[in-house]
């Protein structure tokens, strides 16, 4: 089953509805037994990271989610904040991340304010550094749907999947194993997020 995981932090229907247009089902939810028997993992989000951390640990979500994706090598898909919660912490707040990848998130920081508005917010290019089953057949000029003021900083090169220029080169997605975030918002990236969500469900 696909899992998403609900802890508070919105956006959970409009996921739900872009898997079943794909012909994919899924469940939301909190309960641990639950999610103990994923066969896949989505952490979605929106708002601060310290509120998601928070929020899981609250809801008791940790130690399994750590049990899945560490230890049972479940794959998981975080996206946008969920993304963000995959490093060591950010410059957001004071609560430490999940950890699962050697990153940090940082705030967005631009010369040119006047062109480069915090929030990110709207369409943008990726640029793939690695192979990677997630974009297998993607539809050419992939653009997917931003909106965020921190973003993902990798310490390993090789977790990098994609990377996205808002007057920075900046991380748009990674992958170690396992484990793969997305800055971006697949379920509001039409075409090319289903395609995204669909190799995600397909292959991993």
């Amino acid at each position: 089953m696909i899992t998403i995981i609900d802890y508070k932090t919105g956006n959970l229907g409009s996921i739900q509805n872009i898997l079943k247009r794909i012909g994919e089902e899924s469940v939301v939810t909190s309960d641990k037994d639950e999610i103990a028997g994923a066969s896949k993992l989505i952490l979605p989000g929106v708002g601060a990271f310290d509120t998601g951390m928070r929020n899981l640990t609250e809801l008791d979500l940790i130690d399994i989610l750590n049990e899945k994706v560490i230890i049972e090598k479940t794959p998981v898909l975080g996206i946008c904040l969920g993304m963000q919660l995959l490093s060591k912490g950010s410059q957001e707040g004071s609560l430490p991340g999940l950890g699962w990848i050697d990153a940090d998130t940082v705030r967005f920081r631009f010369e040119d304010i006047i062109e480069y508005k915090i929030p990110h917010m709207g369409w943008n290019f990726i640029r793939q550094h690695k192979t990677s089953k997630l974009l297998d057949n993607m539809y050419p000029d992939a653009r997917f749907y931003f909106v965020h003021s921190f973003f993902f900083r990798a310490n390993e090169k090789e977790d990098v999947l994609t990377s996205t220029t808002y007057e920075i080169e900046f991380t748009s997605a990674i992958e170690r194993g396992n484990i793969l975030g997305v800055q971006f918002h697949p379920e509001k990236s039409h075409k090319f997020g289903m395609k995204l969500l669909k190799n995600f469900i397909d292959f991993y």
